[in-house]
């Protein structure tokens, strides 16, 4: 059997300067600044080898407080209108929506996750979750992760 994982949370000024380096090489090649590994590395002032040996347990960690990816979990009444009064509090606070999942529903109510990129906010996320729960068909309204 393979070993399971273990994951840390670390202040990024506390890492190795070859972990955030590392980090940034990815950026680099994800958003296409750069079109080969050669190029990020050499960028970055990197080894190949580095980048190859670390590549796959560096991941930036997209922090709520800063305006970030948040996955919100809402549980809604299943009555007509509801999911659209809460998109409708997103798109009036800033939040950009990326993807809505919703479930069947189940005795009267749905399960409803949004992943949403909050760096835009008008408003903090207290209060976009304070909104979200004021309307009506709202039950719950949490923050999954962020």
């Amino acid at each position: 059997m393979g070993k399971t994982p273990n994951y840390f949370i670390v202040e990024a000024d506390a890492l190795p300067e070859i972990f955030l380096k590392v980090a940034e090489a990815k950026r680099l090649l994800e958003t296409g600044e750069v079109d080969t590994v050669n190029r990020a590395t050499q960028q970055m002032g990197i080894s190949r080898s580095a980048f190859y040996k670390y590549k796959d347990a560096v991941r930036p960690f997209n922090d709520m407080l800063h305006g970030r990816i948040v996955t919100f979990q809402i549980l809604l009444k299943d009555e007509p209108g509801v999911l659209s009064a809460v998109l409708n509090i997103f798109a009036q606070s800033g939040g950009n929506i990326l993807t809505i999942n919703q479930g069947i529903p189940s005795n009267g109510c749905a399960v409803v996750s949004i992943g949403a990129e909050t760096s835009g906010l008008e408003i903090s996320m207290q209060e976009l979750l304070s909104n979200a729960k004021g309307v009506e068909g709202v039950l719950r309204c949490e923050v999954l992760a962020g």
